[in-house]
């Protein structure tokens, strides 16, 4: 891939000359287009924005026609050359005659006509969708197409149908030109059905070609106003990449998909960096810190789960705003540039989301070309492409490590020491950085259960031996001084009624009435 040389050199050459302050550092003007025309370039695209992407790619595709079309034209000569002069050879042919008949004329005429008729049928790729002749020939052939696979996946019928009556709903408020609307994207969809077949280029074509015409549509009936027509243009995109999804994510005829495996396997290779050796300035300390953290990295990993390419590029810009609220906490200030790309490398190496290779073509290939160009998503956008290039080709100097300890830690014979550790223990991530401080409070908490049960069998030691010296005290007390025990005083009742003890009788008293 192109974009692999010029993101990482132009990173690694900066850190170079940049001994004092070690980091990942890139000029925002390497960002922008390459032909200066002040938009976001794409390391996909070789540093160019899609409009000049797709402008070099015309006159690449014409010159490629161009030279197949001379290549065609010097064989069929060669080979009619050859065959005349066989057949001058074999027949003896008067030289006037022969002079009447040029050779190779009527073969190359046939060759140039059927060259003329398929040129003509690459460059009409969008016309035909909004051509009268062509609306009911795909109806059929969806008609058939789905006769032979009668049963689709639940959930995408359950998506289709959800997206399709927003966006009905949606076009009922444009009247007329929301019909129109309507009928064109379902057109589309329907011939785009009988070009499963296509290269991955040459279906990013067929979608950009109909954004472009579609837009130029919308921007006449509105008069110019690029809010409607954006407006509208993301929910024609949304309706029509909900239901292609399928056929053109990761297609068959791409290695996208063998891509995704080497860039998984590479960032699992690099397990081992920590957020020093990127001098990344977040302290997953600070529990804001690590909860930002972790929410930019499930935005990343979230991005899979997206269909539709404006939804995957607002899963990066969450991730990236959460990056810089880190950044910004840890700090005390507002992140800078220079620190929002070593955190985003951070972010992917500790989050290693699913088919991150083939989620960037797909955003690169069929999302709206004004959305990569400029604003906040191309910018974040152009920053993950650049990290992902980084991450690929990522060596012992981005790090400042020697190549033998880069070996050493890419073979796992050592790892690196977070900070304050006694033992080796690689910093991945803040929910290994709690599992290790869970395993370090269990560790104190079973030295400490250890303290109470030594103090739970001394005070047991020391209670028995104070039972015993109690015994013995009481023992001395009974020897020293012998219980006596005195004869028990009888009771006062009816048989000694003149007892002394008894109080005198009460005697009725007589009061005069």
């Amino acid at each position: 891939m192109c974009s692999l040389r010029l993101y990482p050199a132009q990173l690694q050459h900066t850190m170079s000359q940049r001994s004092e302050r070690r980091g990942i550092h890139v000029d925002q003007s390497e960002l922008l287009c390459k032909k200066g025309c002040g938009y976001y370039g794409n390391a996909a695209w070789q540093g160019l924005c899609s409009k000049c992407w797709r402008e070099e790619y015309q006159r690449a595709r014409q010159r490629q026609i161009q030279e197949d079309w001379a290549l065609a034209e010097k064989l069929q000569r060669e080979e009619d050359a050859a065959a005349y002069a066989s057949s001058h050879g074999s027949q003896a042919t008067p030289r006037s005659q022969t002079s009447q008949t040029p050779p190779s004329l009527a073969p190359f005429s046939k060759f140039e006509e059927k060259k003329t008729n398929e040129k003509t049928r690459k460059v009409t790729t969008v016309k035909k969708f909004f051509s009268p002749s062509s609306r009911a020939a795909p109806k059929k052939d969806s008609h058939e197409a789905k006769s032979h696979s009668p049963s689709f996946p639940r959930q995408l019928s359950v998506d289709s149908e959800r997206v399709s009556r927003e966006f009905v709903e949606f076009l009922k408020n444009l009247q007329k030109p929301g019909r129109e609307i309507h009928k064109q994207s379902r057109l589309f969809i329907e011939s785009m059905a009988m070009k499963k077949d296509l290269g991955a280029d040459e279906l990013s074509e067929c979608v950009q070609d109909f954004y472009q015409n579609m837009s130029d549509r919308l921007m006449s009936h509105f008069k110019g106003s690029s809010e409607k027509v954006e407006r509208v243009m993301d929910q024609v995109e949304k309706y029509i990449m909900t239901r292609l999804y399928k056929s053109v994510f990761c297609p068959e005829t791409t290695d996208d998909e063998k891509k995704d495996l080497a860039t998984q396997h590479r960032i699992r290779a690099l397990h081992w960096v920590t957020i020093q050796m990127l001098c990344v300035p977040m302290d997953e300390e600070n529990p804001e810190v690590a909860d930002s953290v972790v929410k930019a990295i499930t935005d990343v990993i979230e991005m899979d789960s997206r269909r539709v390419p404006r939804d995957k590029l607002a899963c990066i810009t969450s991730c990236s705003k959460h990056i810089f609220n880190a950044i910004r906490v840890t700090k005390g200030e507002p992140a800078s540039a220079d620190d929002f790309l070593p955190a985003l490398i951070y972010i992917v190496l500790k989050a290693n989301p699913p088919r991150l290779h083939s989620n960037i073509q797909y955003i690169t290939r069929f999302c709206t070309p004004s959305r990569l160009m400029a604003g906040e998503d191309g910018y974040y956008f152009t920053n993950l492409c650049c990290a992902v290039a980084f991450i690929e080709k990522l060596d012992a100097q981005s790090l400042n490590l020697s190549p033998e300890d880069f070996e050493r830690h890419m073979c796992g014979q050592v790892s690196p020491r977070g900070p304050g550790e006694a033992a080796p223990w690689p910093h991945a991530g803040p929910a290994l950085s709690q599992l290790r401080r869970n395993l370090e409070l269990l560790s104190s908490l079973e030295t400490r259960q250890q303290q109470v049960m030594d103090g739970a069998h001394s005070l047991q030691a020391e209670l028995s031996s104070w039972q015993e010296s109690v015994g013995r005290e009481v023992q001395e007390i009974l020897e020293k001084y012998p219980l006596e025990i005195k004869p028990h005083a009888s009771a006062i009742d009816a048989d000694n009624a003149d007892s002394d003890l008894l109080p005198p009788p009460l005697q009725p008293q007589v009061f005069a009435g």
